[in-house]
């Protein structure tokens, strides 16, 4: 029972870290589009557009990296996992929900490993979100795009 509330415990204090992390990441993320984001000229071209996603992708690909480390390095810290490359795999194939199976924690901190999936599958979506939102800023997504240059004058 008590290796149950050290998973629980443990997990918990994980997913509060990795959402916090993941919170001041996007924070961040925003910040420098609020401040820099004029460089892209992401409203005058598509080029711009396209860097500027690019950027923002990028920026999400850096979060999860650090939450993806702050794992293994649990992994680490507790022994579970008996060097880097094997408890950054293992964490990286956990955190995006693949689950191959072939680096496996032991039974004590299984329940760990389970919990950084959920917590994964969570920021990952919590991401996408993000982008779409980025994107739909830009009118990306909108059906402008598929409308010649002038039928929008001729509208008005």
């Amino acid at each position: 029972m008590l290796v149950l509330f050290q998973n629980l415990a443990l997990g918990a204090l994980m997913v509060c870290l990795t959402v916090a992390l993941h919170f001041l990441g996007l924070i961040v993320l925003v910040r420098v589009l609020q401040h820099g984001g004029h460089r892209f000229n992401a409203h005058e071209s598509v080029t711009g557009q396209g860097m500027l996603i690019v950027f923002v992708v990028l920026g999400i690909v850096a979060i999860h990296t650090l939450e993806i480390w702050l794992y293994a390095l649990v992994f680490l810290a507790i022994g579970s996992l008996g060097d880097l490359e094997s408890a950054l795999y293992f964490s990286t194939v956990s955190f995006s929900s693949l689950g191959y199976g072939d680096v496996l924690l032991g039974t004590d901190w299984r329940l760990v490993g389970a919990i950084e999936g959920m917590n994964g599958l969570i920021l990952i979506a919590w991401s996408t979100a993000f982008l779409f939102s980025v994107t739909r800023r830009l009118r990306t997504l909108e059906h402008d795009w598929l409308e010649r240059p002038g039928d929008r004058d001729r509208r008005a």
